[in-house]
């Protein structure tokens, strides 16, 4: 592959990569392949904050080792010879002149020795930024000493600063997708990526599967009470709850307002069980929150599980507001 092939990838087809890592592993492979004296390398990533770093891609590398690491972007070699701007590749042809001036532990400088099956004697390393902000740090080394050339460091400086553009690009469509499939206030998926998933529902016969409607009791109340905010506090409560219990049990929607609908794998009696822990957990709850809900088996018609599933919570929403409306009755009367 060529640096022409490398940058037509990276900025055409970063939103086809599973994830950001994904992406960096392609982009890793691809440094280390079109630069001819890397035989190994690593992408190190930069926490904005606390300016702790961490190897998020590795070729050649023991990254289980490398992940032991705790150091900061103060401590690595690009800061250092840039004076802390970290704004330009740099080429290290011995090694040992940078190590000896390392303020790293001895045991961080064992961990980064013997990361590698040949010992680093070059190193090349390209600041990746993004929007202005240092993202990371792409890493070329070899077991050569002075194996990187000025061609070199040009070739990684195109690729990188094409690879920031590229990131840039990857997080916007992330952003997007997030937008487009999820609740902005839950995270949990938005009608529309419900009924998507409902169409690669695995069915496991042996539990069943089920269609649960949750409707929130209480929420107009609280909104009249306290405020819109204080109720957005208390449907991300909800939301919470239910995640606790079947974040790993099946697909989960804010179907809009207080409302929520999940499908599950069962047995029924388990997550019946589930929704009385949910709701004991919610009426201790400083807001006091209740709920109604509504269960029906789903054997992937979605209109007939649905109708079910609603017509049951609504049945239990009048029957608390009878037995509410008797409550009050009975007092007026004593």
């Amino acid at each position: 592959m060529n640096i022409n092939d490398a940058i037509y990838e990276l900025a055409h087809l970063s939103s086809h990569y599973k994830n950001e890592h994904a992406f960096l592993d392609a982009l890793l492979n691809k440094a280390v392949c079109i630069i001819n004296g890397a035989e190994m390398g690593s992408i190190i990533k930069v926490n904005e904050i606390s300016h702790k770093l961490h190897f998020e891609s590795v070729v050649g590398l023991d990254l289980a080792k490398l992940k032991q690491l705790n150091f900061t972007l103060e401590q690595s070699f690009e800061y250092r010879l840039t004076k802390g701007k970290c704004d330009r590749v740099v080429v290290v042809n011995d090694m040992k002149n940078i190590n000896s001036g390392s303020t790293l532990s001895k045991e961080a400088q064992q961990i980064l020795l013997t990361a590698a099956k040949h010992p680093i004697r070059s190193t090349l390393s390209s600041p990746i930024r993004i929007d202005g902000k240092l993202y990371g740090m792409l890493n070329l080394d070899s077991s050569s000493v002075g194996a990187f050339s000025d061609y070199d460091r040009n070739l990684v400086s195109i690729l990188t600063h094409e690879a920031s553009n590229a990131i840039a690009l990857y997080q916007k469509s992330q952003q997007i997708t997030k937008l487009a499939n999820f609740d902005s206030l839950t995270g949990l998926s938005n009608r529309k990526n419900f009924e998507d998933a409902l169409h690669h529902w695995q069915a496991k016969p042996h539990l069943g599967s089920f269609l649960i409607i949750i409707d929130m009791d209480n929420l107009k109340a609280i909104n009249d009470t306290y405020g819109h905010q204080v109720g957005d506090t208390a449907i991300k409560r909800v939301s919470s709850a239910i995640l606790s219990y079947w974040q790993n049990k099946g697909i989960i929607s804010r179907f809009g307002g207080d409302e929520f609908v999940a499908l599950c794998h069962g047995p029924k009696e388990q997550l019946e069980n589930d929704l009385d822990e949910i709701r004991i957990e919610l009426h201790q709850d400083q807001l006091s929150l209740g709920f109604s809900f509504g269960i029906a088996p789903f054997d992937s018609d979605w209109s007939t599980a649905f109708k079910q599933a609603d017509h049951a919570m609504y049945e239990q929403k009048r029957a608390k507001k009878k037995a509410i409306h008797a409550l009050e009755t009975f007092a007026a009367k004593t």
